[in-house]
Parts: C-alpha cells; sequence; structure tokens
C-alpha cells in the first residue's frame, strides 16, 4: 500500500458533459457510418431488429458496470473490477480483452474515416489515411485528459446537429416498401447481427475506464453513461429507419459508408458533404475516446504488477505515455493488417465475454458483504439481471460463428498463460470472490477492504452524507492535563448517552476495546475511535482536544497500535445498519485531518466554531452572532422560520449561554445566541453577501475561551 501511495496520479477534469461527450462520441460511429450496411447484408431489413437486441442485451452488464464504477473509480475499468472481484487471474484476462476490444474499435473508427474521406476524394488510400490519424490522434491525448475532452465536446456537438439534420430531412423520403418480407434472412441471421453491432453500444460504458478522472464520479459517471445509452439508442433506431428506407437494397448491402449512400438519395451532393463531415465528427470522436480508454489499461495493469512496471510511466499532464504509445502502435498493427468486418467482429465477441464477467463480478461483490463497498448506484432487481447479463452474452457470441467464438477462448488463454508465467509471482492478493469464500469456512483476502476504505476516502461524502451536520452538531470537550485516554473515553461515552441512551460504561467499553484490538486508527496526533450500534437514527460525534497531548495504544494492544500521543480524538458512533455510510464518515474525518497546517491551525483554536471550522469546508459553513453592533444584530427576536434564509441553508445548532439548543421553526431567537449555519455553496455565499461577511467562514470576532 506504501508504494501505491507513492505512485503519481492522474488528473479529475471530466465533468458531466464530459462523460456523457466521451460515452456519446465512443458510441456514435460505427454503429451509424460504418456497420448498417455489413449488417443488411446478413440480416436485411431486420437490421433495426438486430439493433434493438443488442440495445436490450447491453442494460444488464451497462447496469452492472455502472454499479461497480460508482464503487471503485479507478484508471482501468472493467480491468480494475474484475481483479478486485474475481482476483488477478481474471483480472489479467479483462484487462488484456478489454485493451484489445478498445484497440480494435479504434482502429474500427479509423477505417472508417478513411472509407468515408473517399467520398470526398475519390481513391484516396484508406489505410494511409487511417493509420495517419491513429499518430494524429495519439499525439492529441498527449496533451491530456482535460484537452482531449475539450476536443471531444466539441466534435460530439458539431455530430449531434448533422445527425439531428440527416434525420429530419431523411424521414420524408423514406419508402416503406423497402422494409417488405421483414424477416428474408431468418432469425439466425438477425442473431448473428445482432452479435456483430453488439459493438457499436458497448462504447458508451467505456468511460468507466477513466472514472479515476472524473470529478464527483459517484453522479456524473452514471448520469453521463445513461444520458449517453439513450441518446444513442434513439439515433441509432431513427437514422437505420431512413438508411434502409431510402436506399435501394443493392446499393446498401455490404456499404461501408451506409449514411453517406442514403444522403446522396434525398440531399444530393450537400448531403454527402455534410454527412461526410458528420462522419468525421463520429470517427474522430470513436477514435479518440478509443485511444483514451484504452491507453489506461496497461496504467491499471502495471500498477498491480501485472505487466512490466514501465506502463506505469506518467506525464506531468497526468497521461499514461508508455501505455498510450503501445496503444497506438497495437492500432495501426489492426489497421494494417486485418479487414473492418473481422475487426467489428473479433471486437464484438471478446466485449460480450467481459460483459458476463462483469455481471459475475456484482454478484461477487454483494455476497462478498465487505462494508467498505458502496457504490452510490446499484444494479436494480438483483440477482436476476446480473444473470441475465452472464447467461445472454455467452449465448449471442455461439451465433456469431466460429472464428469469433475461437478468438474469445484464445484470448482467455493468453490472458491465463500470462498471469502463469509472468504475473503469479510478482503478486500476493486475492479479489472479493475470496470473501465469498470465506462465508464457507475459507480464507478472505484483507487487503481489498483495506484499498475499497482508501477508495471511499478518494471519493468523499456523498452529497446526502451528513457530515457538515454532524460536525456542526457535535459535542466537543477540551481534555485537561491530568486525563489519560481511558478517562477521556469514559466522559466522552457519557456525553454521548445522553443523545442516544445508551450506557456510557458499555461504550467506553467498546471504544477500549476497538483501540486494543487496533481498530482505532492512531495517525499523525490523530485518534478516530468508531463504533456501530443498534438502535441509532442517525451518528453522533464527541470531538475531543488535548494541547499537551493523550497516549493512545501501546503494551496494553492485542494487536500493534503504533503508540503515541494524540492533540485530536474523534468519537464517532453511528447505526450499526449503514456499515458504508459509517466508513465514508470516518473516510472524511481522516481526509480532513491529513490536510496541510491542519494541526496547526487544531491546536491555535479559539473556540467550539473554530475547533469545527478547522474540519468543515468554509464555503458551506457559517457563524453568526446577534450583538449589537454585529452583521447578524437584526435577526434578535424573530423566529426561525421568519429569517429567509436560502433554500438549502438551515440552522444546524443554537448556542445560548452555556447551553446547545436544537433549532425548530418557532423558536424566537435572543441577543447573545451564536448560530451554527450549514448548507449549499452557494446559499452561504448569499447569506455572506447579506450580512457582509468575508469569505473566511465567520464573523470575526472576540473568541470565548473552551471549556
Amino acid at each position: 500500500m506504501a508504494e501505491a501511495a507513492a505512485q503519481p496520479t492522474v488528473k479529475k477534469d471530466l465533468r458531466l458533459f464530459g462523460v456523457f461527450a466521451i460515452a456519446t462520441g465512443t458510441t456514435l460511429s460505427a454503429g451509424v457510418f460504418l456497420l448498417p450496411g455489413l449488417a443488411y447484408q446478413l440480416s436485411g431489413p431486420a437490421v433495426l431488429l438486430a439493433y434493438l437486441i443488442a440495445a436490450i442485451m447491453v442494460i444488464p452488464p451497462m447496469l452492472c458496470k455502472v454499479e461497480l464504477a460508482t464503487a471503485m473509480p479507478k484508471a482501468g475499468g472493467a480491468y480494475f473490477f474484475l481483479d478486485r472481484s474475481l482476483g488477478p487471474l481474471a483480472g489479467t484476462i479483462g484487462g488484456f480483452g478489454t485493451w484489445l476490444a478498445l484497440t480494435l474499435k479504434a482502429a474500427c473508427a479509423l477505417v472508417g474515416m478513411g472509407a468515408y474521406l473517399t467520398l470526398l476524394f475519390a481513391n484516396a488510400p484508406i489505410e494511409i489515411i487511417a493509420i495517419s490519424l491513429a499518430l494524429v490522434f495519439g499525439g492529441i491525448n498527449w496533451m491530456g485528459a482535460k484537452a482531449t475532452t475539450q476536443f471531444q465536446i466539441v466534435i460530439v456537438i458539431g455530430l449531434l446537429i448533422l445527425l439531428t439534420w440527416f434525420m429530419i430531412q431523411g424521414t420524408f423520403s423514406i419508402e416503406t416498401s423497402r422494409f417488405g418480407d421483414f424477416f428474408s434472412e431468418g432469425s439466425s441471421g438477425i442473431l448473428a447481427t445482432a452479435g456483430l453491432v453488439f459493438i457499436s453500444y458497448v462504447g458508451v460504458t467505456k468511460v468507466a475506464s477513466i472514472a479515476e478522472e472524473v470529478e464527483n464520479p459517484q453522479r456524473n459517471l452514471p448520469l453521463g453513461i445513461f444520458l449517453g445509452l439513450g441518446t444513442a439508442g434513439v439515433i441509432f433506431l431513427i437514422a437505420l429507419a431512413v438508411i434502409v428506407g431510402v436506399t435501394p437494397p443493392e446499393e446498401l448491402s455490404g456499404s461501408l459508408t451506409p449514411v453517406g449512400d442514403a444522403a446522396r438519395s434525398f440531399g444530393g451532393v450537400a448531403g454527402v458533404v455534410l454527412v461526410t463531415i458528420a462522419a468525421l465528427f463520429a470517427f474522430m470522436s470513436a477514435a479518440n475516446s478509443g485511444i483514451m480508454s484504452s491507453s489506461r489499461y496497461p496504467l491499471a495493469m502495471a500498477r498491480d504488477h501485472l505487466i512490466p512496471s514501465i506502463f506505469r510511466t506518467i506525464s506531468s499532464k497526468g497521461v499514461p505515455t508508455i501505455s498510450l504509445a503501445l496503444t497506438v502502435i497495437a492500432i495501426v498493427f489492426c489497421i494494417a493488417t486485418l479487414d473492418v468486418l473481422s475487426i467489428a467482429k473479433l471486437a464484438s465477441a471478446f466485449q460480450l465475454v467481459l460483459f458476463a464477467l462483469i455481471c459475475l463480478a456484482v454478484i461477487v461483490m454483494r455476497e462478498s458483504n465487505i462494508d467498505s463497498y458502496d457504490p452510490s448506484f446499484k444494479t436494480p432487481l438483483y440477482p436476476w439481471l446480473p444473470l441475465i447479463g452472464i447467461f445472454g452474452p455467452c449465448w449471442l457470441i455461439t451465433q456469431m460463428g466460429t472464428a469469433p467464438t475461437l478468438f474469445a477462448v484464445g484470448l482467455v488463454i493468453i490472458g491465463v498463460v500470462w498471469f502463469f508465467a509472468y504475473a503469479n509471482k510478482r503478486i500476493d492478493r486475492g479479489g472479493a470472490i475470496y470473501h465469498v469464500f470465506e462465508r464457507l469456512g475459507q480464507r478472505r483476502f484483507e487487503g481489498l477492504d483495506s484499498e475499497l476504505r482508501g477508495i471511499l476516502k478518494e471519493r468523499g461524502p456523498r452529497a446526502t452524507d451528513p457530515f457538515d451536520e454532524i460536525i456542526a452538531t457535535s459535542q466537543i470537550m477540551e481534555a485537561r492535563p491530568d486525563l489519560d485516554f481511558e478517562e477521556i473515553t469514559s466522559q466522552a461515552s457519557e456525553r454521548l448517552t445522553k443523545e442516544t441512551g445508551i450506557e456510557a460504561e458499555k461504550l467506553a467499553r467498546n471504544f477500549l476495546d476497538g483501540t486494543r484490538v487496533g481498530a482505532t486508527p492512531v495517525t499523525n496526533g490523530v485518534a478516530l475511535p468508531h463504533l456501530r450500534m443498534a438502535g441509532l437514527e442517525k451518528p453522533h460525534l464527541v470531538i475531543v482536544r488535548s494541547r499537551r497531548g493523550v497516549m493512545v495504544g501501546g503494551e496494553d494492544s492485542i494487536a500493534p497500535v503504533p503508540a503515541g500521543l494524540v492533540n485530536a480524538i474523534f468519537f464517532l458512533l453511528s447505526p450499526d445498519d449503514d456499515p458504508a455510510g459509517h466508513l465514508r464518515l470516518l473516510a472524511q474525518l481522516a481526509s480532513c485531518v491529513e490536510q496541510e497546517g491542519f494541526m496547526e491551525h487544531w491546536l491555535g483554536a479559539r473556540s467550539h466554531e473554530a475547533i469545527r471550522e478547522v474540519l468543515l469546508r468554509d464555503e458551506r459553513y457559517l457563524t453568526l452572532v446577534i450583538e449589537p453592533g454585529r452583521p447578524a444584530e437584526g435577526l434578535a427576536g424573530l423566529r426561525i422560520r421568519d429569517l429567509g434564509f436560502p433554500v438549502g441553508c438551515l440552522i444546524a445548532i443554537i448556542r445560548r449561554r452555556t447551553r446547545n439548543l436544537i433549532p425548530r421553526a418557532d423558536m424566537v431567537l435572543e441577543e447573545g445566541d451564536r448560530l451554527t449555519v450549514i448548507g449549499e455553496a452557494t446559499g452561504i455565499t448569499e447569506l455572506k453577501e447579506r450580512f457582509g461577511i468575508g469569505q473566511g467562514g465567520s464573523e470575526a470576532e472576540s473568541e470565548a475561551e473552551l471549556e
């Protein structure tokens, strides 16, 4: 873990629209502009049904992948999920396979670009153009995810505008007679086509491979992916109806430029030019995002010692340079040696295997009962949807023919051979599946729980977590110099008893037992004793400061707890039925105390409010004092319901002389009251402007001494 902590990290530059742009751009390329002609050759007009079947098949694995991505937003996507759930052998297979599948998809997009350029420049060399473009997009990705995503957003906007024109104009020219003899190729042709075009949809989930670079992944990842899939599904069905309805069958069958052929029939030369531009936007988007996504897989595998460490190299712009170079080289090789239909079939085949494994991974993670597995989105209808997602893709592979099936099996064999020849002797970890085995009397891998806790810390709290409220309403103690840790624990437990009704002696005993067995984090002058108890409605916190320092841990510890002086102790008590929420609060506390300058500000705080301000984000916290001459003096005599505070802001606690009062709507404020206000950043900023308070978080005030 120490080594992992020392590794360079990528930057969180992707927001919601960036996620949507990558998900959509990776999808709206081959699926619209390249594959419809090849798919029509196999299934005739029923190509629409084949696309619909593929869309339905992708829903269960997509939901499962979103769940895993919100629980583990780390570089490597499917590889990371499979490694941490099914173990490093499955991770090796998934890592190699996903990287190659994405590489093939990017190669397919670049070939498509070359094909559409022939509409404008007759006899243009498709392969040479595609290889040149691979090098160009490799250079764009070298500039970093932020620059790459900005480029992606621009081309996706342009693509959607031009596709909208194509669908609206083409709808008026559809000849319904072209849909006659709908099932002419039979069910086998439709299913084979569904397997072929499956690759059209998988791009929508590939943004999970760069989840580590997404800002607020708990919200932006699932929302961006769902919006991307919905947009792609609607466009596919409408665009296909136009393509089939306006293009002569003999011209459409096997065509590499189906949208161009359709546009020529109702838009003439101008229509061909417009859709060629749209196709270039689509393929640029797919190639760009495909290169970005696939280059993160070698990075993630190298971090875990499954491939040589050179692939961990990250530039100052957060780009995995060696992984990116390898990906571009592989794309060039695929373009030079394979035809487009083979590329699409091979990529789809192994992607189906991966999606089945992803659904299995969700079942394993759920059944492992790891408290720190904490997805913000959960797959509905569990376990039925994951089970459908396991068996459906496996069945669809068998409908695609012998070569794609052998390719998928071959990749599995290569992954197994590499794992035992290279990786097995370099790692010592297991996946969540060992936690399932542990329930059956076998062993578990404790390192996974530790890693997931680290991910919780990186992610930060959810928007619904009451962290600010808990800090604002916490009880604060100033420890006397003559008290030891056991006596402080006893006093903190008595305070918690007044709030919870749980026996103080029981609380103190459990807190101390947790410290003795090593369950209490103790580091850098801070201790975090914590418990989960049944019967609680919400978490409670007692904060203790000791200027002199208190000894925690030492000889009476059963587990190795580093003995040392601590100046900050946080006694956290949470409901027993929300282990993940309890861990998120602990992770947020740990994140606060690790901030640079924490201890200096902690020891220098001169009041309860000042201590809370050290832990709270200034933009979401405000203290108001109702005294003559203060900005808030006009609040005296008003009821809380009449204050007119912004929506989302609330008074967490009122300090009235020596008592802490819980606010009620009909409570009348008095002179001398000290209000602790928490809320959304915009609302707090509005209150600061209303009362003429600077951006430090509270009124300038003479500090009251701590008790």
